[in-house]
């Protein structure tokens, strides 16, 4: 056995042995890992820079179906050490997935209607309406609405607010508040002529610890709003909101409530968003 084996070993090891006629090959270069564009700090404030607008980067959330109530503590929990812990870490199976991506204003349909405009992301689920805002280092500045699509089935939409809104302020940190107005003439929803004005309330009434199915937030500030809008013709309807903010990474979570809701802790929500797969 050993004389049909040692012909075999003696060609293998020769094989390899050194190619002298092969270059040497130049070390491996790892190149240079990017640095992270945001870094949270949690110092408690989320600063204008910690919430900057990414384009054309899809950001991928869990959300209950269409009309589909869902029970929410959107208050949250105490424990003893004074943490704050709001709990939407629980998957069902009626949850469906959402991919949500701003993109510049340029190109669209309405751009010319929004001449101080700067980018866009999807206002529902549904992808239906989009939201036109800029930023700065004071504020997340929301100009109005308009249809995604310029002639869809149910009527075009274009609502451009006289001024624009201010959606958060910076910095945002707990127990900030603020009331904004917007203005809204020769519009058209749905179709229809349409005029109105939407008053908004917010304000920053907790920070603790968010928990959704794929990942846990440290130190997020939630943020209520109430929003009443009152048409020109028809009644009013007031809806409430309980979005979660964390640096860098923006809303993670939102709860919004069914209409004409009276409670900023309300236990019913007509639809919430995670981040998650």
């Amino acid at each position: 056995m050993r004389r049909v084996f040692a012909p075999s070993l003696l060609l293998f090891f020769s094989a390899c042995g050194e190619n002298v006629t092969h270059p040497d090959n130049a070390p491996y270069d790892a190149g240079v890992i990017a640095p992270l564009q945001c870094v949270p700090n949690l110092d408690g404030v989320i600063e204008a820079r910690e919430l900057k607008p990414v384009l054309d980067t899809a950001v991928k959330y869990i959300v209950s179906p269409q009309g589909t109530d869902r029970s929410v503590d959107v208050a949250g929990a105490v424990d003893g050490s004074g943490t704050r812990t709001w709990d939407f870490g629980i998957n069902l199976a009626s949850d469906q997935s959402l991919s949500l991506t701003a993109t510049a204003l340029s190109g669209k349909w309405y751009a010319s209607s929004f001449p101080k405009g700067q980018f866009t992301t999807p206002f529902d689920a549904a992808h239906t309406l989009e939201a036109v805002y800029s930023q700065d280092d004071t504020a997340l500045w929301l100009y109005g609405l308009a249809s995604t699509d310029p002639s869809p089935a149910e009527g075009k939409t274009l609502l451009v607010y006289s001024q624009p809104v201010a959606a958060l302020r910076f910095p945002v940190m707990l127990g900030s508040t603020w009331t904004e107005t917007g203005n809204v003439v020769n519009a058209t929803l749905r179709g229809l002529p349409y005029a109105g004005q939407d008053t908004y309330v917010f304000t920053d009434v907790a920070v603790g610890k968010l928990v959704v199915p794929d990942v846990t937030f440290s130190q997020a500030h939630r943020i209520t709003s109430v929003v009443t809008s009152v048409p020109s013709a028809g009644e009013s309807q007031t809806t409430r909101q309980s979005s979660y903010f964390f640096e860098c990474f923006g809303e993670v979570t939102r709860a919004t409530s069914t209409p004409n809701e009276t409670n900023d802790d309300f236990t019913t929500a007509a639809e919430v968003r995670r981040f998650g797969l």
